[in-house]
Formats: structure tokens, sequence, C-alpha cells
């Protein structure tokens, strides 16, 4: 059987990918990873702002106090053997693209547009075998509009594809209007993948200390139908190869993730809910669900639910949701009577 996928050029001996996670902090959670069965790894975001926070932070220290004696020098640690900026993440692409035999994909966010040319090259440099821009952006200002805001996701994607060779994919929101037609766009622009989607920090209120709570919840399984219909829709749409993360709990997310037309299953929070070893769980019970049919590859699986191949395409449209409600209004009444 050939499990076998090919991701943003990248060959892969299967389908499930660890996405950004803490495991991939350490060389040592590479080597776990890697060691669970993950056919590639994307490793944790690096923020420009949090880099120049620290790098801020170090001048301050540096600054404060350093002239009122001579010897108060001799307190701080030398520049160079000070650890700040992008080097403590270019030093892990480093050693865990020489240590792990998986693919490595460095994953950035940056606020300007230096931040994502220099970066970008950087780990190119480092060697890492692709990057994951991370557009985490939640638009506070009313003032822009959705064309902008698109711009900017096409914007970032030009900078970087011009300032490496690398593949790049793209982490794509489910907040746009028009999310098909800006998907046909930044494959056009050479998204060499798009990955559905980008799980937005959403804040929680604290009623007692009447604070912004700041909580982010591991995903369930029930959180898959978003992703699942926009990849289903996008299939057969788009040359850029197709992630799909939010919701893979096991196997089960990852058959239905790939039926729809993934080329990369990734998944964070089964990892960190049962460990890293769990990879190898979900791929064997991909394995079993297509021996029992017959698949005899991913190939051969990939996309045979999406838009364009099912019996009815308006499965995934208007005319099955006002099916469902008439349904469900049909099931609410019986239950009344």
């Amino acid at each position: 059987m050939d499990l076998s996928t090919t991701y943003m050029g990248l060959q892969l001996k299967h389908p499930v990918v660890a996405s950004a996670s803490p495991l991939s902090a350490t060389l040592d959670g590479f080597r776990q990873m890697e060691d669970g069965g993950v056919a590639a790894v994307v490793m944790f975001s690096i923020f420009e702002e949090q880099v120049r926070e620290e790098n801020e932070a170090f001048s301050r220290l540096m600054e404060a106090g350093s002239e009122s004696y001579p010897e108060s020098l001799n307190y701080f640690p030398e520049v160079s053997t000070y650890e700040v900026g992008p080097d403590r993440y270019l030093e892990l692409i480093r050693r865990a693209t020489e240590q792990v035999d998986v693919p490595v994909i460095a994953s950035m966010n940056c606020a300007t547009t230096e931040g994502w040319i220099e970066y970008a090259k950087q780990m190119e440099q480092a060697g890492a075998h692709g990057l994951e821009l991370n557009i985490y952006r939640v638009e506070a200002d009313f003032g822009i509009g959705s064309l902008e805001v698109e711009q900017h996701y096409l914007d970032i994607l030009a900078m970087v594809k011009s300032a490496v060779s690398i593949p790049v994919a793209l982490k794509l929101s489910p907040f746009f209007s028009a999310t098909g037609n800006l998907a046909l766009r930044l494959d056009q622009a050479g998204a060499d993948a798009l990955v559905l989607f980008n799980r937005f920090y959403q804040p929680d209120i604290d009623i007692t200390d009447l604070e912004v709570a700041s909580i982010l919840d591991l995903s369930t399984a029930s959180e898959i139908r978003l992703p699942l219909l926009w990849t289903a829709l996008l299939c057969g749409k788009v040359n850029a190869s197709l992630g799909t993360t939010t919701g893979v709990e096991g196997a089960n997310e990852v058959i239905k993730y790939l039926l729809a037309g993934a080329d990369v299953v990734m998944s964070t929070s089964a990892l960190l809910r049962h460990g890293p070893a769990y990879a190898t769980t979900m791929v064997d019970g991909l394995k079993e669900w297509m021996e029992a049919r017959e698949f005899s590859s991913v190939a051969q699986l990939r996309g045979n639910m999406s838009h364009g191949k099912v019996a009815n395409p308006s499965a995934f449209e208007r005319a099955n949701y006002i099916k469902i409600l008439q349904s469900f209004r049909g099931e609410v009444l019986s239950a009344w009577r």
C-alpha cells in the first residue's frame, strides 16, 4: 500500500504532519515526533513583535545603571552569548534538519516588510525545507476594507516568494467574505500550499476579575466541518497543495480530510493530548480503513468526496442547508407533539 503524498513539492511517506506546537520548541521534541511517526514537522511560529520585545528588554538591561560603576559592566553576559532575536529559532532549524529525517517547515509571523523578507531568507539559509506564513491578523481598524485585507496577504506572499527559493505555504483565515476567490488569487500568485485554517485566538471575559481572559483550548473533532467544507470546494480548483488542520482527533478525521481533497492532514491537539506516538496510531487507522475498502494508495483516495466528484455537489452548498433545516424542523415538531 502506498501512503505517500506530495505537499508543497516535498515528498512525504504519508499525509499525517505535526502542525505548529510547543512540541517543536526543542530538538528532543523533534526527535519524539519523528519517532512517533509524523511525516513532517511545522515548527512553532516566530513572531517579529516578540523578537523586538526581547531585543528592547536586553538593551534596557544593558543600559540601566551600567555607567554608574565601571565594574557593573562585568555583571552582564557578552552580547554574543545572550540568546536574543531569532538566533535560537534558526539554530533549532539547523540542528533539526541535520538530526531528523523528516522535512522541517519553519513558521513565521511578521509585522514589517523587512521582517518578512529577512526572516524568510535566514530560515532558508538555516536549512528549512519550506516556510509556512502564519499571517495572524485580526483587523480591529474598521476603516480598512476587505480588499485591503486580502491584498495584505497577497503582498506578503509576493515578498517572501521573491526572497527565497524553498516552497512557501500560506495559512489562511476562514473569515474572508470570498474565501474561494482569495484562494484562487493566492494560487495564481505562486503559493505552493494553502493551509486551512488558522485557528485564531478568541479571548474570553473573566466576570470575577473583570479582565480579558487569555485562553487557548485544544481543538476537538467537532471543529473539522468548516475546513472540511473548504477543502472539498478547493480540491481540483487550485494547483497549490492543500494542508488541513483543526479538529484532527484521530484516524477518522484524517480519512475525512483526505476524501475531501487534502494533501496532508496536520495535527497538534491530538499529539499534545495523547503524545507524539499517536501519529502512528492515526496512520495505522488510515491504513486499516484503506485496506478494508481496497484503496491501494492515498492518491487513489484523495478527493473522492470533493465538491467536483460527489454525485450531489449541492450537499456542500445552500440547497443542503435548506434540506437540513427542514429536517431539523420536522424532528423538533415531532418531539413537541
